[in-house]
């Protein structure tokens, strides 16, 4: 009986204890420490929502205390929001009477969503202040953010629905480019003037042709990109660049400007240049963090020249074909979940001091692929009429970088002239016979390192203890490599002249 009694107060003890809810607290002094003075919110679109960003609060005293506000300077208007230690407070401008314990920290997460008229004129700023309490024991974490304007393109809302359009053969969401449109314009012509923002698939209407002037930036949301219908026309014009912001390029990227995202693949879709397109040209475009860079099948007419582009970060291929007839120069291919280059069913190419080289986590894919079939029900074979790479790197990060893949029942015809090519593997297959086949193979470096500047960082630059230094043959010389710098004769191989660097750290 008594070792019961015992337990019964042992227990109301216990639940006296639990039930307490009065922390000794003192109030906040001032002397609250925080992880950073001022939290840069990286550059958003105007009403486009940021990612969120941590700030960690500290109480490094002995006592409890407690902290009777935190709030936004601008209050309940602030484009800022905010938790703190998950409470969402009054709509996430303010909150009243913080407790944080001693020797502890707390969190609070900050996002925005601003519009370019909320930002500073001069300088496209939006800022704003936490408030830790007031009067003599006021601290604050300054808060800033870049508003950048861009043109919204995205597919109208219907009676039914959402726009789409036809792709593949499905309905997908998207929408066609208006040469007329009453708010933007042509939307066929793509100015410098200010970031354009992609939501769908945009699409080029037949017998129409888009322009995108140097300097044009273009940003896809997730699952979007440009589409050219049959018959019509694509026209990039970058030229080159002088400075660092590279105000000739024409960039294609995805919506997030946060340097997080800067390397991240399969951000958005394709440019696809569906059956039939024709008269395309690309000059001066990067394409960075798509699924498939750029998909061009069977354009038409005359050969489509493709020079001093670069693709890098893409999930599956950098630039995929079907059965098209392409020229190009000065390419620069990185980082790719299959292939970086990939010519299939056949088709028409010629490469010229171009750099491909896949550095991709996994999956051992390739730098280039080559075949001349497509697979379906039965196998469908189709003509390579030529495949012809002169002064080119071909390399990466797996044993063998070149993928050949001949099916009989039509031509495979390809050549390699003056080129770096990665392959370990054995060469009793008669497609690789580097040495041995002067009709496929003529001065062939094979297996040794290019030396590229820095490759995880996509700079595929060499000097002159590089093994393609010098390597090219100057029958197949391109004058301007794809910086605008003067090739040297003998020239070097890929899409880079020579130059020195600094010391790698």
């Amino acid at each position: 009986m008594r070792y019961i009694s015992l337990l019964f107060f042992v227990g109301i003890l216990i639940s006296i204890c639990s039930c307490r809810t009065d922390f000794e607290t003192v109030a906040s002094n001032g002397n609250l420490a925080f992880s950073k003075d001022t939290i840069y919110l990286d550059t958003v679109f105007t009403n486009i929502g940021s990612s969120t960003y941590a700030l960690k609060v500290y109480n490094q005293s002995k006592n409890d205390v407690n902290i009777p506000t935190i709030k936004l300077n601008r209050g309940l208007s602030s484009k800022y929001r905010m938790t703190v230690d998950g409470m969402a407070g009054n709509q996430g401008k303010e909150f009243e009477n913080v407790t944080l314990l001693a020797k502890d920290s707390l969190y609070i997460f900050i996002e925005t969503t601003a519009s370019i008229t909320d930002a500073n004129p001069t300088d496209f700023l939006y800022t704003d202040k936490i408030e830790f309490d007031s009067g003599t024991n006021l601290q604050t974490v300054e808060l800033v953010t870049l508003i950048q304007d861009a043109t919204f393109l995205y597919p109208q809302k219907t009676s039914t629905g959402t726009e789409t359009i036809p792709l593949d053969g499905e309905e997908t969401p998207g929408f066609y480019l208006d040469k007329n449109d009453p708010i933007h314009g042509n939307e066929l012509h793509f100015t410098n003037q200010k970031p354009y923002v992609i939501y769908g698939y945009a699409a080029v209407p037949e017998n129409e042709t888009v322009t995108f002037d140097a300097g044009a930036r273009v940003h896809f949301h997730a699952n979007s990109g440009l589409v050219v219908s049959k018959n019509g026309t694509l026209k990039i014009n970058g030229t080159t660049s002088t400075t660092e912001k590279l105000e000739g390029e024409v960039i294609f990227e995805g919506d997030r400007l946060e340097p997080l995202y800067s390397d991240v693949p399969g951000q958005w879709g394709t440019i696809w240049l569906t059956n039939e397109t024709k008269n395309n040209s690309i000059n001066h475009l990067t394409v960075k963090n798509a699924t498939v860079g750029l998909l061009i099948e069977n354009n038409l007419g005359t050969i489509m020249p493709i020079k001093n582009t670069q693709v890098y970060n893409c999930t599956n291929y950098g630039i995929l074909t079907r059965n098209a007839k392409i020229e190009g120069e000065n390419l620069v291919i990185n980082n790719a979940g299959q292939s970086g280059l990939a010519c299939t069913f056949g088709g028409n190419y010629k490469f010229t001091h171009c750099t491909f080289n896949n550095n991709w986590n996994g999956n051992s894919p390739f730098a280039v692929t080559i075949d001349n079939y497509k697979s379906g029900a039965t196998t469908e074979t189709n003509d390579l009429t030529q495949a012809t790479f002169n002064n080119c790197i071909i390399y990466g990060s797996y044993t063998n970088e070149l993928n050949l893949d001949k099916k009989e029942g039509a031509a495979f015809n390809y050549a390699f002239n003056n080129c770096l090519i990665k392959y370990f593997a054995s060469t009793t297959n008669s497609l690789y016979q580097f040495t041995t086949d002067p009709t496929h193979y003529t001065n062939i470096i094979l297996n040794k390192d290019p030396k590229f500047y820095k490759p995880t960082q996509n700079n595929f630059n060499i000097d002159n203890t590089s093994s393609a230094f010098a390597k090219g043959n100057q029958a197949y010389n391109i004058p301007l490599d794809i910086t605008g710098a003067t090739r040297t004769s003998p020239p070097d191989l890929g899409a880079y002249q020579n130059k020195d660097f600094p010391k790698k750290e």
